[in-house]
């Protein structure tokens, strides 16, 4: 039976999101904390509450702090015009990083931030004095916690998984699938039950073909 949905895989990794997958989507709706640098005419409306905020023609002042989606604070960032500022969410700052280098397996990423890998690369886009130190952090965070998951994919066979799964980020649940797959699949393997060698369609036709020539 062909599947309703076919998994394109995430470009969060990368400098851009794949806006086919929808772990991408999903993640570009996560909310960004910022800064306007400069007045924002006519947008009051949209991001502002009526009760205050806004001035009379609707601009939105600089100096205003918002909450936005991924997506959109990319797309108003600019070095140049300085249009916004992006204040790093808080399991990306200093102190959580510390946390991270301590023992990053003790740390429920899920409920951190269910796309804290994709989320972390995207906070590069900003330029921000920190980003090395991000980045460091993001791949010893997952050099940290990848054998744990690996065992943990590779040890669980026909058992419950929730529990294993739950503390995990989106990224890391696929790599625990695909350990999960490949130990199904070497224990089909083992039992004799890998593949079954059937005759092909051409074969069985021919076979038919004869035999009906036969009774004739």
């Amino acid at each position: 039976m062909s599947e309703a949905y076919f998994r394109v895989e995430s470009g969060a990794l990368g400098p851009e999101e794949n806006f086919l997958s929808l772990d991408d989507i999903l993640m570009s709706h996560e909310k960004l904390s910022v800064r306007t640098e400069i007045p924002m005419p006519r947008l009051g409306a949209f991001f502002l509450d009526r009760s205050g905020g806004a001035e009379t023609d609707n601009a939105i002042p600089e100096g205003t702090k918002l909450e936005l989606p991924l997506w959109l604070a990319k797309g108003l960032f600019d070095n140049k015009r300085r249009i916004l500022s992006v204040e790093l969410p808080k399991i990306y700052q200093e102190g959580w990083r510390t946390v991270f280098s301590a023992d990053a397996n003790v740390v429920d990423l899920h409920k951190m931030g269910p796309h804290f890998y994709g989320f972390g690369s995207q906070l590069l886009h900003f330029d921000s004095p920190e980003n090395a130190d991000i980045s460091h952090s993001l791949l010893q965070t997952f050099v940290g916690r990848f054998r744990r998951i690996m065992d943990s994919s590779q040890n669980a066979y026909n058992e419950d998984t929730s529990a294993l799964v739950a503390r995990l980020d989106e990224m890391e649940r696929g790599l625990f699938q695909t350990g999960q797959k490949g130990l199904n699949d070497f224990q089909c393997w083992e039992k004799g039950q890998a593949s079954q060698l059937t005759a092909s369609n051409l074969v069985q036709n021919y076979a038919k073909r004869k035999f009906t020539d036969m009774e004739d």
